[in-house]
Formats: C-alpha cells, structure tokens, sequence
C-alpha cells in the first residue's frame, strides 16, 4: 500500500491560513496597520476602492525593508518580531506569527514598494496569488506602500460570501476605530472611493473619542486611574444618564492591543447595575497595563482573545476602580442645596420673627385625636341624634358606591371573557396541532408577574407568555403586511430629532435610507455623520424615532444581504422590538387579553420572527409533582 500522507503545497497551506486570519476586508486593514505600527510608523494612510473588494492600500512612513527581507516577508512564519519561544511571552509588538502577509498574497494581488531609512533606492515586488511575478528596483519614499488588489479573486465561494458593500464598509470603520484608539500617537487617515472619511492627528484617548464618535461624548465621560502590583487601569467610562439601548460604545484595550473580555465586560456591569435601566449599558474605554508574562495573546489567529493570569484579582480592582470613580463624580443622583433653583426649606425659630421663620405651637399634639364640632342645639340628645343621622348617611352613601363599583367592575369582567373567548375561537384547530397545545377557551383568570409574564390557564397547565415577545410578534407580523402593501403613511414630527452617528453606522443608512423612505421615514443627512429624522410612520406611535432608526442599522449590518424583501422583514422586525411594550411595563387586564387574543389569531404564535420562544406550559402533572415535594 502506498503512503497516503503528503505535505501541503505552500499556496494550499496560505489559503487555508487566510481562512483563519482574513476573513473580510477589515481583517486586512487590521493586519497590515498593525505591521506599520511594529515598523515604527508615525503616519497611517489607507485607501479603499468598493469597500475593500477592489482595493486596499497602506501607506506608512515607517522603517521599511531591504530587498531581500521584502521577498521574505512573504513567506510563512517569516518574522522579525521573534526569535525563540520563550519571546511569546513577552510580546512588545501587534504581529508575530508570520501569517498575515502570506495569508494576503495567497487570496490576492499584491503590489508592495518599500525603501529602508537612509538609503536611496527602493525596491517593488509583485505576488499573483502566492507566487512571486517580479522584484524590481524602484525609486520610492521611505516606508511601505502595499496595494492589496482584488481580495478573494481566486477563492470565488469566498468572495461570494462577502456582504454587500455598505456592510463591509461599517465592518472596516469598526475596525479603524479599534485602531485609532489603541495608537493615540499615530496620525490615521482613512480615504474610501476618493472620499476622506477620518482624519486623524495625535491626540489624548479623549480627544481621540470626539474625533471619531462626536462631539456629544466630551461631556458624557469620566476619567478612571488606578496603578497596582498586578495592573495599572487607565480611561474613561460613560456616565449613567447616558448609558445607551443600542450600540453602546465598549472597548477593551490591554498593552495597546484591542480584546474581548466577556468576564471583565460582566465586572463593568456589575458596576452600573443600580444606576442604568436593564435593557441599557454604558459606554466605556478601558485600557490595562499589565506585565506581557502574565498574559497569553497566542490562544488566536486573530489575536483577539486573551488570557490574564492574575484574571480575579484584576475583575476586583476593576471593579473598584469604577465605583470610585462613579462615587468621585456624583454619577448618583443628588441634591444640590447650593445653586440657585434649590427648595426653599423653611428654619424653625421658636420667637418666630424672620420672614420665613415657623412659630412654634405648643398646643399641637399630632397624635391626639380629632375631635368632631358638636351639632346645634341645645339638646344633648338632639346631638347625639344628627351626629348617628350623619353617619348613617354616610354609611348608606358607601354602600352605594361599592354596589355601583361593584357591577362596573361585572360589566368589565363579562367584556374580558367575551373578547377572550372570540380571540381563542378564532384560533384553527390545525394551528394549535402544529403546536401540540390545547387552551382553554373558558379560563376565568389571566394574572402579570413580575410585570413581564402574563400568566393564563391552559387544558395542559399553566400557560406563561412573554409579554415582550408576545408583542414583537403581533407587531412584526402587521408592519411587515404594511411594508409589502406599500401601504405606510409617513407623519411628519413636530420638531426633528437630531441622530449622531458613527462612521459605521453612517454607512450603512446612507445605504438603506431609499428603502426608509418606503417605509414612512423621512430622514436627511445634515453632514459630521449627523442625520435629522422629520417624519416616522404613524404606526410607530409612540415608539421613539432614534431607537427604532439604530436597531434598524444594527439588524442590517448583522445580515447585509441584497434583497429586499429581506430588507423589509428586517426593517419590520426592527421596528417591533422598537414598539414592543417591554419588560417590566404594568399591564391592565385588558391589554393583557388584547395581547392573548392577537397572538392567537397569528399563523406561529410561538416563535418570534428571530426564533425565540414567546410562550411556554407548565404541565398540571409537574405543578402537582412540585407541590407533592414541599
């Protein structure tokens, strides 16, 4: 039998690295920026064509490379950022596996001039696909010019699966951004389709923020500061008052490099669990300074995901690290006694002789009880008479009102189990097969808890629905009825509502806005990345505009598929989380059996439009088992 182990061709193996280490544009700004950054670059400059998919340029003013160490660069595992192993852990620089110029040339067209300080001649290569066509000498400026051309060009399925190119857009401003805020000495230009879109000089962080986020944000923040044996904590972090709903801005930064934290994520919530709504978070731009031995930064190709070694003793300093800093800057409500508006709370004075000053009564006794003026007359029993006459009257008077209460409060009840028994009659019995559910068309009760779950008896059990999802559903399943009739009527605001965007986001609704504006939005860009809203649909009601227009972007750029019948069920799902009532929001029982009606006349009750459960039964043979336990 013949061996059937082989080694891989060189290209075979780049590409399957690229699939690890390039996956999109974005992935290939962040690699070759973070090689300029190592090379000593003070000056950043990229350039785009089609979001990435024609052109990616870099430009920096950094080192550069010799001839030979240029046609090296390229091959895998070449490297000057280590030498031995035991440089992993002690890492000074962004890159250091030696993977990403090689993963690029082998998904792409490279062309790369570069020249060394001091010397007067340059050298430009050329690599088609992992093979080298030419290296010729070039006169150029000192640093590397990289043109990235054609991403994906021999990889079709791959370049097939890139979004569109709005989507990609937003992902490589996402990606500038966590670049821009790690390298707060470097000065980044990013230029897409001929147009500047950032800017940037050396800054401070905060500085850095406003440039990139808006101007909104200068007053939002504060600083934190806290230097320890394990980490030196520095940034700045949201007040609460302006914790955010959608897109809250959160970065995590450890020795001038970006990562996800989930754990540490968790510490900072912690931290705001009492001062912020639920379904809110805060903004925050946390940077750790620790030893490079105690932390692993090689668990990824990405490098995104890092080990800490001290990771408790650094949740619990940073978690008092931003209680301080709440405490130090009054994030918790209080009154001011020193400003001009503040209540005028009046100072006893037993003489009682200034103006506001209060007079002492020293016959007032506020636990004796009140005495009751006697009737007229002379008579004491005639007294006694018209005080029993008085309350008897009223007595008869009480009686009355509870009995017309009372039979209010039947006429109301009859309603309810009227429109509930139409509501459960209008359920088909090939709906409810499909869901293996029986409910019973003559319950007597429905109850809220916790004002989030409506509760209501079924032949199984008890029945549980969550009122938030209940009511995504409901409304996702009208707007989008209304989206595909084309049958939306927009209703002008009383006073437009400024929105201050990213970069990323301001992509991607200069995108959509077409498609809003079918929608009933009428929306116009006011330039800085600032959009005013002037009209909303009027069936968003009382649904607020800025929210619905940010879950609106955040739902596109998750997918960025073409369609737009999918745009339209992603717009109509949008705009139902926006309007849902919400958890924790008290329901009369009224709404609660409007709720339960709609729900039941829908074809799929029981899932939302993005697959999560709406309602669930507690069977009777499980509560009796629950109960046979106590």
């Amino acid at each position: 039998m013949s061996d059937v182990i082989k080694l891989l061709p060189d290209s075979v193996a780049n590409q399957i690295a690229a699939g690890e280490v390039i996956q999109r544009p974005a992935s290939v700004i962040k690699e070759l920026v973070e090689n300029s950054i190592d090379a000593g670059a003070t000056s950043v400059t990229i350039v785009l064509k089609d979001a990435g998919r024609t052109l990616i340029q870099v430009i920096d003013n950094g080192s550069g490379m010799s001839d030979t160490d240029a046609r090296l660069a390229f091959e895998r595992h070449a490297t000057s950022k280590i030498s031995k192993a035991d440089d992993l852990f002690t890492l000074h620089t962004m890159g250091f596996r030696g993977e990403a110029l090689a993963s690029i040339a082998a998904i792409a067209q490279v062309d790369l001039r570069t020249m060394l300080k001091g010397e007067s001649i340059g050298t430009r290569i050329i690599i088609n696909g992992s093979k080298v066509e030419s290296q010729t000498p070039e006169a150029c400026v000192q640093g590397c010019n990289l043109m990235v051309k054609n991403l994906f060009f021999n990889v079709p399925a791959r370049r097939k699966f890139l979004k569109k190119d709005s989507v990609e857009m937003s992902n490589i401003m996402r990606e500038f951004e966590r670049l821009a805020l790690v390298n707060l000495g470097v000065e980044l230009t990013l230029i897409s389709n001929d147009v500047t879109l950032h800017s940037l000089h050396r800054a401070s962080l905060k500085q850095r923020i406003v440039d990139l986020f808006g101007k909104t944000l200068d007053k939002q923040l504060i600083p934190i500061d806290t230097d320890t044996s394990i980490v030196r904590l520095s940034g700045l972090i949201g007040l609460p008052e302006n914790a955010r709903k959608r897109n809250p801005l959160q970065y995590f930064m450890v020795n001038g490099r970006n990562m996800r934290h989930p754990y540490f994520h968790k510490a900072v919530m912690q931290c705001y669990e009492q001062l912020i709504p639920a379904d809110a978070q805060p903004n925050y731009f946390i940077n750790l300074q620790v030893d490079p031995e105690t932390i692993d930064v090689n668990i990824h190709p990405t490098k995104n995901e890092i080990k800490f070694e001290n990771e408790q003793a650094i949740w619990q300093i940073l978690t008092a690290a931003i209680r301080e800093s709440l405490g130090r800057y009054n994030a918790a409500p209080s009154i001011d006694f020193d400003v001009e508006d503040a209540p005028d709370i009046p100072v006893f004075n037993p003489n009682g002789t200034a103006e506001h000053d209060v007079e002492l009564d020293e016959a007032y006794n506020p636990f004796a009880t009140p005495t009751i003026p006697p009737a007229t007359g002379t008579s004491q029993h005639g007294s006694f008479s018209s005080r029993s006459t008085t309350g008897s009257r009223q007595s008869a008077f009480n009686r009355a009102g509870a009995t017309e209460s009372f039979q209010d409060w039947g006429k109301l009840y009859d309603e309810f189990l009227k429109k509930r028994d139409d509501g459960l009659s209008a359920i088909t019995e090939s709906k409810l097969s499909e869901l293996d559910i029986e409910v019973e068309p003559t319950a007597t009760a429905v109850l809220q808890l916790k004002n989030s779950y409506i509760l209501t008896p079924s032949r199984e059990g008890l029945m549980i629905i969550d009122q938030h999802r209940a009511h995504v559903r409901i409304l996702y399943d009208t707007y989008l009825q209304q989206a595909r009739e084309h049958t939306f009527v927009s209703q002008t605001t009383m006073f437009p509502d400024l929105v201050e965007l990213s970069g990323a986001q301001n992509a991607v609704l200069a995108d959509i806005s077409p498609s809003l504006e079918e929608l009933g939005f009428s929306i116009s860009p006011l330039g800085d990345n600032t959009w005013s809203i002037n009209g909303i649909p009027s069936i968003l009601k009382d649904a607020n505009p800025r929210d619905t227009l940010l879950s609106m972007i955040e739902s596109v750029t998750e997918t960025g598929e073409e369609l737009a019948t999918s745009l339209h069920e992603r717009l109509a799902l949008s705009m139902a989380r926006s309007s849902a009532i919400r958890r924790g929001h008290p329901l009369t029982s009224d709404e609660m059996d409007r709720i339960i009606s709609d729900l039941f006349r829908l074809p799929t009750p029981a899932l939302t439009p993005d697959g999560k459960t709406v309602f669930t039964i507690l069977p009777l043979n499980d509560i009796a088992k629950l109960l046979e336990s106590v």
